[in-house]
């Protein structure tokens, strides 16, 4: 169901799909740790932001789904990795795959496509429900063509919450030793016995990876950062005591982007709007804090705020939300699509599509 879904999006699926094609190999027996170094490269998305109320000529859905044919010994784990995906956003798209033994020779449409959140554009925004970050590089006010980097994270468990703030980047650090916080190292004796105060930087059992960055925040909620990992298939799971982990990968050629003094945000939208050649998208994820118990109330807001609300199918809208499958939905209205007709020779590379 989920891949005929996919593929419902239309001829900008496969645009995406043909361009990489070109850079897999053509038969993965494995996965390593090199592979996915080897391959990995922070992509730019471009993206225009709405001038107004009800704005068809802005680009808020960034990036284009991609297909891979699943090779022996795959597992979703891996595929998700390799194509810059969570865990739960893989799983988001296949919720009946099996994770550890996907059907080899099986074609899958990769969700590498996504709503931008709602937020200042500025600096590095993480959206919670989403478990995935966006760093907005400064650029010259006044600009309307943007763009934006994304990539998937770990965040806080449910009783260690990643919080919703704002924060500023204070310093960035390699090699990190891990000073274990008094309630976490209580927590570590009780369940497992082990009774370190501090684990040191490059250390494989160090949970802080190869590099982190400090974060201080505007009140005192708590010491948080974003780091690497020891364990890359922590990315797209509640699993960290609040902080953001990223793959091994993706936080080596992050790292140098960001400066000290970059401005952040921790946003919370499980609902999130966008617009794509005069196409309405809806992409809906699971509420995983339990914080906004009326999703379908949510939806109408953000529906009503965007502007788009009369272009909006609303039968459209309630499937989405019953799914919560983090892919974005074309929910626009069948009368609408007609009048919205765009060449399909538009969409490239430099639009996004890569």
């Amino acid at each position: 169901m989920a891949k005929e879904k996919l593929r419902s999006l239309g001829w900008w699926v496969w645009g995406g799909a043909i361009g990489l094609c070109l850079l897999l190999p053509s038969y993965v027996r494995a996965w390593d740790e090199e592979t996915f170094f080897s391959q990995k490269r922070l992509i730019a998305h471009s993206f225009v932001l709405p001038r107004g109320h009800n704005d068809l000529a802005a680009q808020t859905v960034i990036g284009s789904p991609r297909e891979y044919i699943i090779q022996p010994k795959d597992t979703l784990l891996d595929i998700a990795r390799y194509f810059g995906l969570g865990y739960n956003e893989i799983i988001g798209a296949y919720p009946k795959m099996d994770p550890w033994l996907p059907p080899a020779g099986e074609a899958m449409v990769i969700p590498t496509f996504w709503v931008l959140p709602k937020s200042g554009y500025e600096g590095i925004v993480v959206n919670i429900p989403e478990m995935r970050l966006y760093y907005f590089p400064p650029l010259e006010k006044g600009l309307r063509n943007r763009i934006v980097i994304t990539l998937p994270v770990g965040l806080g468990r449910e009783d260690w919450p990643t919080p919703r703030t704002k924060f500023t980047v204070r310093g960035k650090t390699v090699n990190p030793t891990w000073v274990l916080p008094e309630s976490i190292r209580k927590e570590r004796i009780q369940e497992k016995g082990w009774s370190e105060t501090m684990i040191p930087g490059g250390s494989p059992d160090n949970p802080l990876g190869k590099y982190r960055f400090e974060l201080t925040f505007p009140t005192a909620i708590g010491s948080y950062a974003i780091h690497g990992t020891n364990n890359p298939w922590a990315v797209g799971r509640l699993v960290t005591h609040g902080c953001v982990r990223l793959y091994p990968e993706d936080i080596e050629q992050f790292f140098d982007l960001v400066r000290v003094g970059s401005p952040g945000e921790f946003v919370y939208q499980p609902v999130k709007i966008g617009m794509l050649y005069g196409k309405v998208y809806l992409e809906v994820h699971e509420d995983i804090y339990n914080l906004v118990p009326d999703l379908w109330g949510e939806a109408q807001k953000v529906i009503r705020e965007s502007g788009w609300g009369q272009m909006v199918d609303q039968s459209l809208v309630r499937q989405v939300l019953m799914e919560k499958s983090g892919v974005p939905v074309d929910v626009t209205r069948v009368e609408e699509r007609y009048n919205q007709r765009v060449d399909a020779s538009e969409w490239t590379a430099e639009d996004g599509g890569n």
